[in-house]
């Protein structure tokens, strides 16, 4: 199974993902809430976990945002609030099953499954991207230009990774703006411009071609020579 799990608790995050991954699934964490709406609006996932609690935007409305964009993806909601009105404002929300903390792994692997069950798995999304010898391994986030491997931060990672999505379109700074940063205006700042730089000194400059190129006034364009 692809699994997000949307949760702000250390030591929650290790336990689940350790047993989930070692259960053989590939599990995509997400610290916020808003942090998991963009994941999710982004990515096709099998199965949702969402916490309640969470840092800035409540982990209800963060379930109901996601039903009224149209999101389907099943959802189990993680609580440590246990009583009745919680599990049914839970429900209400738009959550398929809720579990409260602390849980068994087994009933919480379980109850996954049995979500998972209820509509055919997601199409698999493509796990390696190539572009000349340019390389994407987006299962290990693993990225080689001519078989060295590039260190990049999560935020350029973001960026290549859009980029070689769109090989040889026009990607243009409102569009990673809003793919990238999940803003839905223009903050008026050298953002965009300022991450570019890095990511093609990453990219391009250690190598003989670019394959980043600038369009004056329009955007960036990706591709091989």
């Amino acid at each position: 199974m692809r699994i997000l799990l949307v949760e702000d608790n250390e030591e929650t995050v290790a336990f689940t993902s350790r047993g989930l991954e070692e259960a053989g699934d590939v599990v995509t964490v997400a610290t916020s809430a808003q942090e998991g709406l963009l994941i999710a609006a982004a990515h096709a996932f099998d199965v949702i976990i969402f916490d309640r609690l969470l840092p800035g935007m409540d982990g209800l409305n963060a379930v109901r945002v996601l039903r009224q964009s149209g999101i389907d993806t099943p959802i189990l909601m993680l609580t440590a609030l246990d009583g009745i009105d919680d599990r049914v404002n839970g429900l209400e929300a738009g959550a398929d099953d809720y579990l409260t903390k602390p849980f068994a792994f087994a009933e919480l692997y379980a109850r996954l499954r049995a979500l998972a069950r209820r509509q055919p798995l997601a199409e698999p999304e493509t796990t390696r991207i190539v572009v000349g010898d340019l390389v994407m391994e987006r299962t290990s986030q693993v990225v080689t230009r001519a078989g060295v491997q590039l260190e990049l931060l999560p935020r350029e990672y973001r960026i290549l990774e859009y980029l070689m999505l769109n090989e040889g379109q026009l990607v243009t700074r409102t569009m990673l703006l809003e793919k990238v940063w999940g803003y839905r205006f223009d903050p008026k700042t050298s953002l965009v411009q300022t991450h570019l730089s890095r990511l093609r000194a990453k990219v391009d400059r250690p190598f003989d071609t670019e394959l980043i190129r600038t369009v004056r006034g329009a955007g960036y364009v990706l591709s091989a020579p």
